[in-house]
């Protein structure tokens, strides 16, 4: 552990680097300090700090910037959320105060307004779907042979897949197949919908003998309501953020972010400690090269019973942290309160 000295000048190492993105100097941070200290002692400190690895020294100065181990003990031990300005407060309440007709869309806000609000790369993931149930089952002919299946939930979603049928299937078997799934499935949660329910459906002899291409194209579609949706936005911030200058890195970045599975599997909160509402991880921390150079703050929301999700961003390791994590707290419970309100009209 470092004294309190000590701690108050890698606070305003960290913050002054921040701001001016070059290396921070003794007399800098004699200017800056709440305490009075002389230009030796705080020499001495900052030496104490690079024995620590804490800061380091660069080729091109004498001051010192901070290293990744600083800004883990400073995230750790002495970050402290910041109010924000007005102005970002009535932002977030403008861009939200529209009608919104799905859960997605809501959420693909969420992640417009981080970006716009930040310049950096927002993802933002819905609810799981817990307590959302099947409300009604439709086949809709578009072209000979090609249909849509359309599937609506008690949260005012809908779902669509289009599907070619097979020329032997008869417009009476396509009738007889969705009277079935809706007498069936009809009030039943997402959740409880498995393989073996659409085994049981297939065995039935009323659906008759065509009934697999019409519950494996159910089954697509209950899989895509019942996942959690993911929307990232300001992917081009990246192009801003990143200190390579390598065309197949940024590439490859670009990729990452943009692969729904990998997103979801960055933002992940399942191994993270709930100490704190939000969680910075440095770029070293995210098992990922490309990253190296960025930071992740991650927040979850609560929806009751209606469940949790997650929004984070992905920014330059030199962030300001007190910023975001004051944004990230405020906003996961602004967008938990505009879910609840969206789901309360179908109360």
């Amino acid at each position: 552990m470092l004294t309190e000295r000590q701690e108050l000048i890698l606070k305003t190492i960290i913050q002054d680097f921040t701001q001016t993105h070059e290396p921070v100097g003794s007399k800098t941070v004699m200017n800056q300090l709440p305490i009075k200290v002389s230009s030796a002692t705080i020499r001495n400190e900052m030496a104490v700090l690079e024995e620590h690895g804490l800061i380091e020294k660069t080729h091109s100065s004498s001051g010192r910037v901070p290293s990744t181990e600083g800004y883990r003990y400073y995230l750790d031990n002495l970050v402290q959320p910041l109010q924000l300005p007005e102005e970002i407060y009535n932002q977030i309440g403008y861009q939200f105060d529209q009608p919104f007709n799905q859960v997605d869309e809501i959420v693909k806000e969420a992640a417009k307004i981080l970006s716009d609000l930040t310049d950096y790369t927002a993802f933002a993931e819905g609810p799981e779907a817990k307590n959302v149930s099947i409300t009604g089952f439709r086949i809709v002919p578009l072209a000979p042979r090609q249909v849509m299946a359309i599937l609506v939930t008690s949260d005012g979603s809908v779902k669509n897949q289009l599907y070619t049928l097979p020329r032997h299937i008869s417009g009476d078997e396509i009738e007889q197949a969705v009277r079935l799934i809706n007498d069936q499935l009809v009030g039943k949660s997402l959740n409880e919908i498995n393989k073996e329910t659409f085994a049981e459906l297939s065995s039935s002899k009323i659906v008759g003998k065509n009934a697999p291409e019409f519950l494996e194209l159910l089954e697509a579609v209950i899989k895509d309501a019942a996942s959690e949706q993911m929307y990232v936005d300001g992917q081009l911030n990246l192009l801003n953020n990143t200190e390579s200058s390598d065309l197949n890195d940024i590439k490859s970045l670009y990729e990452l972010i943009n692969s729904s599975s990998l997103a979801g599997e960055l933002i992940d909160l399942s191994d993270s400690a709930d100490r704190y509402p939000v969680h910075v991880r440095l770029g070293t921390e995210l098992q990922n090269d490309l990253l190296k150079d960025f930071s992740l703050v991650t927040a979850e929301y609560s929806v009751g019973r209606y469940g949790r999700g997650t929004i984070a961003l992905l920014g330059p390791r030199n962030m300001p942290y007190s910023e975001m994590i004051g944004l990230m707290e405020y906003f996961r419970q602004e967008l938990a309160q505009k879910l609840l309100d969206y789901y309360g009209r179908f109360k």
